[in-house]
């Protein structure tokens, strides 16, 4: 992107860690992050690491004055989303959460048709299917930390239904199957929620599909039903939906990041502002707290 420069990367495996930076032409790297905090052209930090490490790296890099793009969710829990919340309004910097849903191409067109008044959603479907009975991630890579399908998963679709209804989720029902015996997670999970004028959304997660893993996402709306996955879209019959009107980049996570350094530059809050992003957390937390199971 023209004038962003990647100064230097931090990680946490020497090996790994030197490999990207020679990759990708990253001029440094370290395992110190306050060190990388410290060097003299950081000025904003894109925070792609372990879930449980998102709040208090979160925390250091607003403590340190450094704008922030953090990888979804924000944080484990409600409290430590309002900690960040409250960080970002005491320092002023941008924060933003990668919701990459709001960014999609088949997103924003769908959006910009609810807003317009020409389509209206009725039901929102979505299904999220992994097969991770162990610690590894999307590449096949094992990894030290657990994922989780509500703090994370269900956190995608909660935003995306709330940011496409523009309205104030009025009611939950969720279900979890049984606890994995090491993992310590559900491994299956049914969220159910309605919205302050009935608009239904109906979320099924499992890390026990033996299948093609990804998300898939149906508006089932007035006047029509779309499909969609990732950056694509379809109408109901599986017919591609023409998204060249649709202004900026085709790539989602690149119109994300545009958008992050866009706030900077501008000194305007984001869309995905941790801000925003802490009425999605409140519904986690709902959720949380009555989910039901054996």
């Amino acid at each position: 992107m023209q004038d962003v420069e990647i100064a230097i990367v931090a990680g946490g495996d020497p090996s790994d860690t030197a490999e990207f930076a020679e990759e990708f032409s990253i001029p440094d790297w370290t395992l110190d992050l306050d060190g990388a905090l410290e060097h003299r052209d950081v000025e904003a930090v894109l925070l792609a690491t372990p879930t449980p490490l998102h709040a208090s790296q979160a925390l250091r890099c607003l403590d340190a004055g450094k704008h922030i793009l953090v990888e979804i969710p924000m944080a484990e829990t409600l409290e430590d989303s309002e900690s960040i919340v409250a960080k970002q309004r005491e320092t002023g910097l941008v924060a933003m959460v990668c919701h990459t849903r709001r960014f999609n191409p088949g997103h924003v067109w769908i959006h910009e048709r609810i807003a317009s008044g020409e389509l209206k959603l009725q039901h929102l479907v979505v299904e999220t299917l992994f097969f991770r009975r162990d610690n590894w991630n999307a590449l096949g890579r094992h990894r030290d930390w657990t994922d989780h399908l509500l703090w994370h998963h269900a956190c995608h679709t909660v935003d995306l239904f709330r940011y496409q209804t523009g309205r104030t989720i009025a009611e939950v029902w969720s279900h979890q199957g049984p606890t994995h015996p090491d993992l310590g997670i559900a491994m299956d999970m049914t969220v159910a929620l309605r919205d302050d004028e009935g608009v239904l959304c109906s979320l099924a997660m499992s890390f026990n599909h033996d299948g093609p893993f990804g998300t898939w996402i149906r508006y089932i709306c007035d006047n029509g039903t779309y499909v969609a996955r990732y950056d694509a879209l379809v109408d109901g019959w599986d017919h591609p939906i023409d998204l060249d009107e649709v202004e900026g980049p085709s790539d989602g996570i690149e119109r994300q990041d545009r958008e992050f350094f866009d706030a900077i530059a501008k000194g305007r809050e984001p869309n995905a502002s941790v801000g925003q992003a802490l009425e999605t957390m409140k519904v986690l937390d709902w959720i949380d707290s009555t989910i039901s199971g054996p």
